[in-house]
Formats: C-alpha cells, sequence, structure tokens
C-alpha cells in the first residue's frame, strides 16, 4: 500500500477469538456462519443450489483471474503476523495475490481467503479494482493440481477498519465461499488506509 503505516493493513485477528474455523485457525470474535451481500442462513433456493455445487479437492492456489478487471495474477501463501493478522503480499511486485495458507484453498468447503494490495508505491496493485465489482461478475482460481473454481460474485462492501466485521468475513461458510480483501476507503501519510473492501463470492462450478 503506498504510504502505508503497517505491514498488516488488514484488521481483526484470524488467530484468536471464539469461533473454531476447520481446526486450523480461529476468527476473533466469531460466532455463526457469514452472511455475504446477498446470502442468506436460511435454506433458500440460491444458498440450496450453492450446497450443490461439489467442493473441489485441497489444491494450493497459484493464480487468480478476474476477467472483469483484467486482472490476471500468480497468488503467494500468506501467514499471520505477530499480532495475528493476515500478512501482505510482497510489496516489489504490483501484480500479485496472496492466499492464506492456514485456511481452506479456494473452491473446498469453506471460506478461502485472499488478498492483495489496492497499490504500492510505484502505482496501482492488483486489487485496484476490487470496489467496481458487481453481483455476477466471475473470479477464476487455478490450483496446483491444475484444477480451476469458478466464483461467482454476490456483492462486494467497504467496512471501516474500526468496524470490520471479522466473523462475516472470515467466518466458515456451509458452501465453498471466496473472499477477496484490500484496502480502500479515505487515505492519510500518518494513518494509511481506513477502511477494507471486501468481495464476497460463492463457488458455482470447477474445472479439471
Amino acid at each position: 500500500m503506498t504510504g502505508q503505516v503497517s505491514r498488516s493493513p488488514w484488521p481483526g485477528s484470524l488467530a484468536a477469538g471464539g469461533a473454531l474455523l476447520l481446526g486450523a485457525w480461529l476468527l476473533s470474535g466469531g460466532h455463526g456462519g457469514p452472511l455475504g451481500p446477498d446470502r442468506s442462513q436460511a435454506m433458500d433456493g440460491a444458498t440450496t443450489a450453492a450446497l450443490l455445487v461439489p467442493p473441489r479437492a485441497y489444491a494450493v492456489p497459484t493464480r487468480i483471474r478476474i476477467p472483469a478487471l483484467r486482472v490476471d495474477a500468480p497468488v503467494a501463501a500468506l501467514g499471520l503476523d505477530g499480532g495475528g493478522r493476515l500478512e501482505t503480499p510482497a510489496e516489489r511486485d504490483r501484480n500479485l495475490a496472496g492466499w492464506y495458507r492456514e485456511g481452506v484453498t479456494p473452491g473446498q468447503r469453506g471460506t478461502a481467503i485472499m488478498a492483495g494490495h489496492v497499490d504500492i508505491a510505484t502505482g496501482p496493485a492488483v486489487f485496484y479494482g476490487l470496489g467496481t465489482l458487481r453481483k455476477g461478475d466471475q473470479v477464476e482460481v487455478d490450483g496446483a493440481d491444475r484444477g480451476t473454481a469458478f466464483f461467482t460474485v454476490d456483492g462486494v462492501e467497504s467496512f471501516a477498519k474500526k468496524d470490520f466485521p471479522d466473523a462475516r468475513v472470515y467466518g466458515q461458510g456451509a458452501d465453498s465461499q471466496l473472499r477477496l480483501i484490500t484496502c480502500g476507503g479515505g487515505f492519510s501519510s500518518a494513518h494509511g488506509w481506513d477502511a477494507n473492501v471486501v468481495v464476497f463470492a460463492h463457488l458455482v462450478r470447477s474445472a479439471t
């Protein structure tokens, strides 16, 4: 992030809290499943259809494509910093996304987390246009198994960092879900970006 004041621009904590996610990581203050835009915990038609899509097996993501934004980028694995927050992708490459390696892989049952910079010191970065995505846009994630998971965007929201809804974004879903996260809102040299843009999406098909 240009002028960012922290190596951890994603708010909340993936390592501490109350809700167990796949037995591997915890979210802070979490309880219940995530509710992205236009999604419901009720078994309505859309949710039922999503649950009928077979999840993919574990496959480390290697590339992400977002046709509407002309994004086609490699993916690096991300861990947690000392405060339990998601690390950021290396800033030396503007066209690089990251995936939280202790969570599920994109297309597995659950919620996969991917993040990318909105900009770096030299200009716009991989997720610069994330906030312009619309419901129905497609996200494609290739795996190390040479398969591809295809996701449909349910919606895009911006959250102030001080009010970031950890459970809703990081929480475990019953179907195969994806979250894309970047910085947004206003920027100051003293505090960096004051919000995060989050894309909510769900798996619609897989290809091998």
